[in-house]
């Protein structure tokens, strides 16, 4: 089963007596990405893309020359990750990663995620291999890989790709796969990994040098695009010898996947710079030495260590405005206050528009994003904890920040909260006790 003519073509050089039984059927996988490209958006947003964010999305296929394989000298994927989730600022960049089926059926589930488990603390999210992977590359802005089908459709579809492994050992020369991999713009592991996605994203898949006559992948992934179906049924018909149904032919849609967000519990060290009501923000597990601006410690409750949690600026979580657990955000920010000396502020994230923060020496604030703003609360937070400490008040009837996150601004409305505290906020032993 053969998706365009060239695959005929050298199957005839290389093995002519499979000629009689080469059919060329279209690809399915392939159609169902173009039918689901009105989708794009969708997909996006169940990966938690803010506007703004650019979604990176890093692949590999499963040999042993593969990114996640030992790459030509080493295992870098899971060298990579550490940086590339320090070096992509958290409100600018996604990460998702799609590893092969047999990587995960080779090593097991509990060893994949084991080895790239400070980069999923630190945002990275894997991707279903089965069933994930299409909407994924629908929804990328940058695709990072190697010499896989993924990072073929990933520039069929227009994608930008930077390889990372080229494997080019195992390719047909003849192939527009080999081509493809010799003409695509290399990832260096050695270099600032940023300024090598931007300059990706800026540049299109194709590398400036590229020559006019390189192929366009698009054009030889199928030769029959949007058809698969109908010469699919068509084959199976004839060789059942059974009449075809007169109803259309179609393919499954890609279902839309849950929605999954990044789950940030590593550390984040934020970099602020203020000025009257404007906050510029970048959030990271680490910054350059000579970064410009004041730096806190923000971490989520549930980060692994909890000595982060004695030596954090601001702590936060998720969680649902009546969750009887935590006592919704009134209860919960008091107990964090108390549980943690140190802690400047606590913030409770409720939905993916707002939150509400208790600052321990002014008080409760509800944090709502207006209609122009699109970027994590757990950033408004602290941008407002940022903003206080360099002295300034928020009046009685409030006040709107403006936010400097991912290129864009992000007006941030901020109400005092006229509760009262149910508990201490003096630091010291908790409300649960020492």
């Amino acid at each position: 089963m053969l998706s365009h003519p060239e695959q005929l073509e050298r199957l005839r050089r290389v093995c002519p007596e499979a000629l009689d039984v080469s059919v060329l059927g279209g690809d399915p996988c392939f159609d169902r990405m173009l039918a689901a490209r009105p989708y794009r958006n969708r997909f996006r947003r169940a990966l938690g893309v803010r506007r703004g964010q650019r979604l990176v999305v890093l692949n590999s296929t499963w040999n042993p020359e593969g990114f996640f394989g030992s790459g030509g000298g080493h295992d870098l994927l899971p060298s990579l990750l550490p940086r590339l989730t320090s070096e992509l600022p958290a409100d600018d960049y996604r990460l998702a990663v799609v590893l092969h089926p047999n990587i995960w059926h080779g090593h097991g589930p509990g060893q994949v995620r084991a080895w790239l488990d400070q980069a999923l603390r630190s945002g990275l999210t894997l991707i279903d291999p089965a069933h994930g992977w299409r909407q994924a590359l629908l929804a990328a802005d940058a695709v990072v890989g190697d010499f896989g089908a993924v990072s073929y459709y990933a520039s069929a579809l227009g994608v930008p790709v930077l390889l990372a492994a080229t494997g080019q050992d195992r390719l047909d020369p003849e192939s527009p796969l080999a081509a493809f991999v010799g003409d695509a713009p290399r990832l260096d592991p050695h270099g600032p990994l940023r300024a090598q996605v931007e300059e990706l994203l800026g540049a299109g898949h194709l590398p400036a040098a590229a020559p006019a006559e390189t192929a366009d992948p698009a054009e030889f992934v199928t030769s029959a695009p949007g058809a698969s179906a109908a010469l699919l049924r068509r084959h199976f018909y004839t060789l059942m010898d059974l009449p075809e149904p007169t109803t259309p032919a179609l393919l499954e849609p890609l279902p839309l996947p849950p929605y999954e967000p990044p789950q940030r519990t590593a550390p984040l060290r934020v970099l602020t710079r203020v000025s009257d009501t404007a906050v510029e923000i970048e959030r990271s597990t680490t910054h350059p030495y000579d970064a410009v601006g004041d730096v806190h410690i923000a971490v989520h409750e549930d980060t692994r260590d909890p000595g982060d949690l004695e030596v954090a600026d601001v702590i936060w979580r998720d969680g649902s405005a009546d969750d009887p657990r935590l006592g919704g955000a009134e209860v919960w920010t008091v107990e964090v206050l108390g549980r943690h000396a140190h802690c400047a502020a606590a913030a409770y994230v409720d939905g993916p528009d707002g939150c509400t923060v208790r600052s321990r020496e002014h008080g409760l604030f509800r944090l709502s994003a207006g209609p122009e703003a699109d970027t994590d609360p757990a950033a408004y937070a602290s941008s407002l904890y940022a903003w206080l400490a360099g002295g300034a008040i928020v009046p009685s009837g409030g006040l709107t920040l403006r936010v400097h996150a991912a290129g864009g601004v992000h007006p941030v409305a901020v109400e005092p909260w006229a509760v009262e505290p149910r508990r201490g906020l003096s630091g010291g032993s908790g409300p649960d006790g020492p």
